[in-house]
């Protein structure tokens, strides 16, 4: 495949990608852009035929239209402020594109924005199939192989009763040490944005809305065994299961649905204290003669540690479940799809770096080789299973699939 790919980013996520892109025996030729300081240094190991680093500002657009134009394929590794900008650019260029990225959070927005929001999609989605090319969002870890996975699942039975989804980035048993038992394996203010946000789940066939400083609360969250990670794990409510249920079709017929976070034991009870206790507020205190924002300063705070951060010869796991309950040919069953996976010591990549900056990757292969070719604006939920994991295996990353016949109403 004698292809050029465009990889916007050099953070932790796009480092796996490229890693994952010149080693694929797929690739021609991959132009790195970044404005970090060390871009030269961070890619002195790959021979000069195979990657240049290109020094770029994403807020140029001009360039980045340049380089664009340039290559048969862009891999956006980005922060979410800019994603979709650099969506529509490469759709203006007539470029496919590959992102793990969600086009609309609505995190933070009014009613007016989201639905603006909503419309640049439509018109991005126009302009994707005019031009024949593929904008693939939400294709790394959460979201991306758990859209994969589901998808997959809720094929399996012919009317879904309950649904529920589970994705987890923890630290190994070698790497617990410390009062929180947890370690930033992607970005730390993204975290802290995910500790308060709204949610929604299904109870009893109803939408339940579960506010933003509630996610935490016992009465919101349970615990699953999982015996790999070593430890039980406390699920609690952080998505919108409506949406995706929607999403799948499967809306009318659930009774039961989720999309959960999962964390190691009292990470819930004390994150609940912080929230309700303004330490991931976003608006601004006075402190002194400075106006702080509290989710700013605890982000920080925590980051700044190296006893939250990963060292050398310790390993994160990531964990995604999806766990789909109906009926398959008149018969009740349960259907399980899993992946744990733990950080590559040999490579130094994260776990969390492979699963996002490998799909990507895989992601940007697919439409290169024309095995996925549909325009539009897209996401995990529209490539197959078949197409995903499969492919991962050969860096070790497994999903695994059981089945149960329900015997109960609740099993």
């Amino acid at each position: 495949m004698n292809r050029n790919v465009l990889l916007l980013g050099l953070g932790m996520q796009g480092q796996a990608a490229l890693y994952d892109l010149v080693n694929s025996g797929e690739i021609a030729h991959v132009v790195a852009a970044d404005n970090r300081a060390d871009l030269a240094a961070l890619l002195s190991h790959y021979p000069s035929e195979k990657v240049t680093g290109v020094p770029l500002d994403v807020s140029d657009e001009a360039g980045v239209e340049r380089f664009m134009r340039q290559a048969d394929i862009v891999v956006e590794a980005l922060p979410a402020v800019v994603v979709l900008r650099i969506g529509q650019l490469a759709a203006k260029c007539g470029v496919p594109l590959v992102s793990s990225m969600f086009y609309l959070n609505p995190e933070g927005l009014d009613e007016g924005a989201v639905a603006a929001v909503k419309r640049e999609i439509r018109d991005l989605d126009l302009l994707a199939k005019e031009k024949g090319i593929t904008i693939l969002t939400e294709f790394g870890m959460d979201p991306g192989l758990d859209l994969v996975m589901a998808k997959k699942a809720v094929s399996e039975l012919d009317e879904v009763h309950e649904f529920h989804t589970y994705g987890a980035g923890l630290p190994a048993p070698n790497a617990r040490g410390n009062p929180l038992q947890y370690k930033f394996s992607w970005s730390p203010i993204g975290v802290m944005r995910a500790y308060k946000r709204q949610s929604t789940i299904i109870s009893g066939w109803q939408s339940v809305d579960v506010n933003e400083d509630a996610i935490f609360e016992p009465r919101y969250r349970h615990t699953i065994e999982v015996p790999e990670i070593g430890a039980p794990m406390e699920c609690f409510p952080n998505g919108d299961a409506v949406h995706y249920a929607e999403l799948l079709g499967i809306r009318a017929s659930l009774k039961e649905s989720g999309r959960y976070t999962g964390r190691l034991p009292g990470h819930c009870a004390f994150w609940d204290t912080m929230v309700k206790s303004g330490f991931l507020d976003e608006q601004p205190v006075r402190v002194g003669e400075m106006l702080v924002s509290p989710r700013e300063f605890t982000t920080a705070l925590l980051a700044s540690q190296t006893q939250f951060q990963f060292g050398e010869g310790e390993q994160d796991m990531t964990f995604i479940r999806v766990d789909a309950r109906g009926v398959h040919a008149g018969k009740k069953k349960r259907v399980v799809y899993q992946l744990i996976d733990l950080r590559d010591l040999k490579t130094g990549f994260t776990s969390m770096q492979r699963l996002v900056g490998f799909t990507m990757s895989l992601g940007a292969r697919l439409i290169l080789s024309g095995s996925f070719r549909k325009p539009g604006v897209l996401t995990g939920l529209d490539v197959p299973y078949e197409s995903v994991l499969p492919p991962l295996e050969k860096h070790g990353i497994r999903a695994t699939r059981q089945e149960w016949p329900l015997c109960r109403e609740r099993e």
